[in-house]
């Protein structure tokens, strides 16, 4: 709330500064009983300055930010587990990935570790294997995340044909050095900080459980 308050002071400054500046120009010309030419250039231009205030603070109030627009993703539904899979690991991914569809506005999961696809879960093109490109290798050798928040701005978006092809945005985080979680969006610039903070901590959850337990059955 304060920060609300704060944001439309500053958007008030430029009216508040132009009606002030535009009063005391009209004082001073008033109760000034011989007028200068020098006074009279300076009240030209204070008064030139008074209406550019007056005019951003208009403009500002006319500018509205136009939030991101999702778009229906082209692809099918669907839920699945490697095949070896033990009961354990199937749990805990389904519990994990049920999670981050739920409360976030991810719409595609898909787990890479050890060279196969653990699962794949929402919306996903008929493309079910991984090819290591230049981001996920980036991810997976630097322990690092990478978040892409406009795919339509990165070429590389090729990388990822096993998602939607119209897929908005993505992240990539590391399942240690063995593998990647990458959750897809169909909104861009829609991950919050609160949101990959989120997603990290299930993430470290995920890759915690596969490095203790085996994943064959």
């Amino acid at each position: 709330m304060a920060q609300k308050e704060q944001n439309q002071l500053i958007k008030n400054l430029p009216l508040i500064a132009g009606i002030m500046g535009g009063f005391l120009l009209m004082i001073n010309r008033l109760t000034t009983p011989t007028v200068l030419d020098s006074q009279a250039r300076s009240d030209a231009l204070g008064v030139i300055l008074c209406a550019m205030l007056l005019l951003l603070s208009i403009l500002l109030r006319q500018i509205e930010s136009i939030p991101p627009q999702s778009v229906t993703l082209e692809g099918e539904e669907v839920i699945e587990f490697a095949s070896n899979l033990s009961e354990n690991v199937k749990t805990e991914l389904a519990w994990a990935s049920h999670l981050i569809l739920n409360n976030t506005v991810t719409k595609s999961i898909v787990v890479y570790y050890q060279g196969e696809i653990l699962l794949r879960r929402g919306i996903l093109s008929n493309i079910k294997t991984v090819n290591l490109g230049t981001i996920l290798k980036r991810v997976i050798t630097t322990h690092k995340s990478v978040y892409l928040v406009d795919l339509k701005h990165y070429p590389a978006k090729i990388e990822f044909d096993y998602l939607p092809s119209n897929i908005q945005g993505l992240m990539c985080l590391p399942l240690n050095d063995q593998g990647a979680v990458i959750v897809a969006t169909n909104i861009p610039r829609s991950y919050t900080k609160k949101d990959e903070y989120w997603i990290q901590g299930i993430v470290e959850k995920i890759a915690l459980t596969l490095a203790t337990i085996s994943v064959k059955v």
